[in-house]
């Protein structure tokens, strides 16, 4: 992505009153932020409810200059900036209706992994939770491919989920709810640094943000709105990890928890998500990828699939759907996804006209199979 836009996308989040849900819209209509300071004249020919409130705010001259202030922090201590159209940027998170129009991101990390699982749970997290964390992700290591584990970096769980990912040498990332001029809290820092060989620090949020309290809220958005699931290990009957697994339901995603003692106060959280049926109860990394329909080592070879004739009437982008599901066998929304690069919306769509013409059935977990 090119310089101009990022700095265009950096002065958007600077503009003050403008706020992420206009900068995001504003961003979808007219297709990138150049174009939204370049034709801020004519924008209420453009998008007719926009009120004249938000076209002033766009007239901010202190916006450009701030922005390009940010842009030499993330030159100097050679991050990435990755703006709403960047292919870098996670194409789930692109979907949800909240999404960032800009990530800050320092390490390596690919946010397009084909599989993305975020696991959170209690900063209180038990020997039962640093097991749980340890042994599933020693065992989905070994049975499942191309896997990227997302948490945030708090005590905790969280921590616990990131080290246990990089004792398996699996790519992890971390969403902080600040600015990557530090690191909350302190004496993760080395876990922080280490993290970003294969993965790295991801955040909204641009240089000398604190880590505010509402801003673990808004990171827990991203945190489920760039994984296909997620899991909550241990939580209490409270806690900012059953705001992430609501966020996650409303964004469609897979949910799940492990269950744990009914008297056991960190693992309330999980029992009641599981009896409120808002999460899938799972006990080990195989009941995972099978929920999930993911192909994973233990499969074997895949079956041959059933001879087909084409199919009548079928739209290019069905058919791009048919044809990645008769190599894959079958597979779940989120892959589809990324390898269609259709909106998830568009793409439930026509998964549904598929199943109506009898061409595909959904299965558990989301997953989509060629009759």
């Amino acid at each position: 992505m090119n310089e101009e836009e990022i700095i265009a996308s950096i002065a958007l989040t600077k503009i003050r009153g403008l706020g992420s849900t206009w900068a995001l819209r504003l961003i979808r209509e007219l297709g990138d932020a150049v174009s939204i300071f370049e034709k801020r004249k004519d924008l209420k020919d453009l998008i007719p409810d926009l009120n004249d409130k938000i076209i002033n705010l766009l007239d901010d001259a202190e916006a450009y200059g701030k922005a390009a202030k940010e842009y030499e922090f993330v030159k100097k201590n050679h991050l990435y900036c990755y703006t709403y159209n960047d292919e870098h940027y996670p194409s789930r998170l692109r979907e949800c209706e909240d999404a960032p129009i800009l990530l800050y991101c320092q390490g390596h990390a690919d946010l397009n992994k084909l599989h993305m699982v975020s696991m959170v749970g209690t900063r209180h997290c038990t020997d039962y939770g640093k097991t749980l964390c340890l042994k599933f992700l020693n065992d989905l290591h070994s049975i499942l491919p191309n896997l990227m584990i997302v948490s945030g970096l708090a005590y905790g769980v969280d921590i616990n989920a990131h080290r246990a990912a990089l004792s398996n040498r699996i790519p992890t990332v971390a969403v902080l709810a600040h600015g990557l001029d530090r690191i909350y809290p302190s004496m993760h820092r080395d876990t922080a640094f280490e993290m970003c060989g294969t993965g790295g620090l991801l955040t909204e949020f641009p240089s000398g943000t604190n880590p505010d309290r509402q801003n673990f809220v808004m990171r827990n958005r991203i945190v489920a709105g760039m994984c296909d699931a997620t899991i909550v290990v241990e939580s209490a009957a409270k806690g900012g990890s059953l705001i992430t697994a609501d966020l996650a339901t409303g964004y469609g995603r897979d949910c799940f928890a492990f269950p744990g003692q009914v008297d056991a106060p960190y693992s309330s959280g999980c029992n009641n998500l599981i009896r409120d049926n808002k999460a899938a109860l799972i006990s080990n990394a195989e009941d995972f990828v099978k929920l999930m329909g993911w192909t994973s080592n233990l499969d074997g070879e895949k079956a041959c699939p059933i001879q087909r004739e084409l199919f009548i009437d079928l739209s290019p982008e069905e058919n791009i759907i048919v044809e990645l599901l008769r190599k894959e066998g079958k597979s779940q929304i989120n892959t589809l996804v990324v390898k269609s690069n259709i909106p998830v919306n568009k793409l439930s769509s026509l998964l549904f006209e598929l199943e109506l013409k009898g061409v595909v059935r959904s299965m558990a977990g989301s997953v989509y199979q060629l009759l």
